[in-house]
This record gives structure tokens, sequence and C-alpha cells, in this order.
């Protein structure tokens, strides 16, 4: 495969999993707690803060990630970034599941793009770069 298929692959991987934090995070930003099962009022408006503000953030990494996608090769200082914080995220969500037990399918499926997905997807935005720097010359 050319270096330049391979790219086009990924930048179309990442986009296509750039609509999980979109859809995340907008979510949980226009609906807060309410978009999570067995949550709901009363909840205090400190818990409905912090929870659109995390969800914000998870928006916001879809963005950031979605901005590579132009020019994948090019990107990995801030894929490399991105990818550290999501791990960060799925390993907080990791010691969740450990000290509170397994959350509903949609977390499980956020614990796997955390720690599965997203690693993948940078270990081969790395190849890609390596790739295309050679073809280059």
């Amino acid at each position: 495969m050319t270096p330049e298929r391979e790219g086009r692959l990924l930048q179309i991987a990442v986009a296509i999993a750039c609509l999980v934090p979109f859809a995340a995070g907008g979510a949980g930003v226009v609906l807060s707690t309410a978009m999570l099962k067995d949550v709901g009022p009363p909840w205090t408006p400190d818990l409905d803060s912090h929870f659109r503000y995390l969800s914000g953030l998870l928006f916001g990494i879809g963005i950031a990630f979605a901005a590579c996608v132009p020019r994948i090769e090019a990107m990995g200082l801030l894929f490399r970034g991105l990818t550290v914080v999501v791990v960060a995220g799925g390993l907080a969500r990791l010691l969740s599941l450990l000290a509170s037990g397994p959350p509903g399918a949609g977390h499980l499926f956020g614990l796997a793009m955390e720690l599965g997905v997203v690693p993948a997807l940078a270990i081969w935005q790395t190849r890609v770069a390596r790739r295309s720097r050679a073809a280059a010359g």
C-alpha cells in the first residue's frame, strides 16, 4: 500500500473516531447528567457544572483530533498529546471500573476507545508520518 493511500485510510478512521467525542461530549453539554442511565434529578449545580465542563473538554478533544485530519502525516505532536489526554482519562475510567464495578455499555465502549482505539490510531499516525517522510526523500 502506498504511503498516500495509507494516510487516506488513517484520515478516514480518525474522522469516524471523532464522531464519538462529538456525540458524547455534545450530549453531555446539552443534556448534562440526564444523558446517563439511572442518573437524574435532583442533581446539584456543582455536579451539573462539572459534568458539562468535562463534556465540553471531550467535545474539544474531538475538535482537536478532527483538526489533525487534513494533514495527518504532519500532526504527530498534537496527535500524541491528545492521545496522552485520552489515555489518562481512560485510566481514570479503568480505576472507576475496578473501584465501583463495571459501568454501562456506553462507558465500556468509551474505555475501549480510550485504551485501545486511540492508542492504536496514534501508533498508526506515527507509521504514516514516518512513511510519508521517507517517500518525500
